[in-house]
C-alpha cells in the first residue's frame, strides 16, 4: 500500500537530459563528504546513478538520482534530489540556485520541514548551469489528484487540509530575528516592492496574445495596505510542494521548492497560495487548471482558509481582496514568464503551450474581484 502511493519521478524530458558522468564525478569530489551515508553510497556504487525527472516543475528542473549499493542483490539504494535552473532566458534574480541552497541551509535549524542540503555546485562548466543536491523525502505528494490507493474520508481530507495550512502558519511564526535570519530578505517595504516588481516582470514578458494588465496594476498600486507584517514567506506554498508521510498521509514530512522564499508579508503569502486553490464549485476553466486536490469533500473553501488562517495567526483582516488580486496577478506573471520561454522556442515542453489562455482567465478573475470589492 505504502509503495503504491509514494511519489516517484518519471522519464527525463527530451531536451532536459542531465550529464550524469559530470554530476557523479562532482559528487564524488565535492558533495559526498558532507554526508557519510551519501559518501559511502557514491564511493561503493559500481555504476552511475539512475536518473529520473519530476514532472511537476514548471520553473526549475528537478531530478532524482538513485545510487544502487555495491551489493545490488540487497536492494539497498541511496537517493538524492538535484535541482538546476531551466534553459533559456531567465528573469533577473530568478532561478538562483545558490540563494535557494543557502536559504534552506539557514532555515533548516528552525523549520523542521526543510530538506537537508548536501552540496552546491556554482561551477557552470559541470553541467552548463549551477545546481545543488539535497535530501530526498520519500513520501506522498498531493498533486492534481491523490494517488490511487488512498481511500480518503471527508474527515481525513479536512485534517490533511488543516495540517498543510498549519505547516504554513508554523513557518510564518518563526522568529526570524531571534534565529538570525534577517539576511533572507529586505523586509520592510515588501508590499510595494512586490507590486512594482511583478508589474515590471509581467510587462517585460508580455506577448501579443495576453492582456496588458494595466487596469489590475493600477488598482494594486492604489490599494496597497498601510499595515505591513514581516515574516519568513515561502511564496510558492501549494499542496504539490508538500510531502506527506506514506504511513499517515494527513501528516506533513517536508515542504519543497524554496526558490522564492524571503522576508515578506504573510497575508501576501496566503494570497499566493489561494491563487492555486481550486475549490469544488469553481467554473470549468478553473477546474481545467487545477493542480492540487483542493476540490475534494472536506477541503476548506478559500474563504474558510482565510478565516482559519487569520484565527490561528491572530490577525484581523476586514477585506482580503488586495491579497487575493495580488496572488492572482502574481500567478499570471509567473505563467507569462514561463509562456514567454515557450513562445520564443526556448523550451519545447508541451505543457506550456496554452498558458496564454490561463493568463486571460487569471486577469478576468482579478477584475471580477476588483469589481466585487467596490474599491476604485
Amino acid at each position: 500500500m505504502q509503495q503504491q502511493v509514494v511519489d516517484k519521478a518519471g522519464s527525463v524530458r527530451k531536451g532536459e537530459e542531465l550529464n550524469v558522468d559530470s554530476v557523479h564525478n562532482w559528487l564524488k569530489e565535492h558533495a559526498s563528504s558532507s554526508n557519510p551515508l551519501l559518501s559511502a553510497a557514491i564511493q561503493t556504487s559500481d555504476t552511475l546513478p539512475k536518473v529520473t525527472q519530476y514532472s511537476g516543475g514548471a520553473s526549475n528542473w528537478t531530478y532524482c538520482l538513485d545510487y544502487q549499493g555495491s551489493n545490488q542483490d540487497d536492494g539497498q539504494k541511496t537517493s538524492l534530489i538535484l535541482r538546476r535552473a531551466p534553459a533559456g532566458t531567465k528573469a533577473k534574480g530568478a532561478h538562483d540556485m545558490g540563494r535557494e541552497y543557502r536559504l534552506q541551509h539557514a532555515l533548516k535549524p528552525v523549520y523542521r520541514y526543510v530538506p537537508e542540503m548536501l552540496g552546491l555546485c556554482e561551477d557552470k562548466n559541470v553541467i552548463g548551469t549551477e545546481f545543488y543536491v539535497m535530501e530526498k523525502f520519500t513520501g506522498v505528494i498531493p498533486r492534481k489528484n491523490l494517488p490511487k490507493g488512498l481511500n480518503t474520508s471527508e474527515q481525513q481530507t479536512k485534517q490533511l487540509c488543516t495540517n498543510v495550512l498549519d505547516s504554513l502558519i508554523e513557518l510564518h511564526k518563526v522568529d526570524y530575528q531571534k534565529a538570525g535570519l534577517e539576511h533572507l530578505g529586505k523586509g520592510a517595504g515588501y508590499i510595494e516592492r512586490q507590486i512594482s516588481g511583478w508589474s515590471a516582470r509581467y510587462s517585460k514578458a508580455k506577448t501579443w496574445n495576453v492582456p496588458s494588465g494595466k487596469k489590475v496594476i493600477r488598482w494594486l498600486e492604489n490599494n496597497m495596505p498601510a499595515n505591513e507584517r514581516i515574516c519568513i514567506t515561502h511564496n510558492d506554498f501549494r499542496f504539490d510542494n508538500v510531502v506527506l508521510k506514506p504511513e499517515d498521509y494527513t501528516q506533513i514530512m517536508g515542504v519543497l521548492d524554496w526558490e522564492l522564499a524571503t522576508l515578506g508579508d504573510p497575508l501576501m503569502d496566503l494570497g499566493n497560495t489561494l491563487a492555486y486553490w481550486v475549490q469544488a464549485d469553481d467554473d470549468f476553466l478553473a477546474q481545467s487548471t487545477r493542480r492540487q486536490p483542493t476540490h475534494l469533500p472536506g477541503m476548506l473553501s478559500r474563504k474558510q482558509v482565510v478565516a482559519y488562517y487569520c484565527k490561528e495567526m491572530e490577525i484581523d483582516v476586514d477585506d482580503f481582496t488586495f491579497y487575493e488580486v495580488y496572488g492572482l496577478f502574481r500567478l499570471a506573471g509567473i505563467a507569462q514568464q514561463i509562456y514567454y520561454r515557450y513562445h520564443h522556442k526556448q523550451t519545447n515542453n508541451p505543457a506550456f503551450k496554452n498558458f496564454w489562455i490561463f493568463i486571460h482567465y487569471l486577469m478576468w478573475r482579478c477584475n471580477k474581484a476588483i469589481k466585487a470589492s467596490g474599491k476604485p
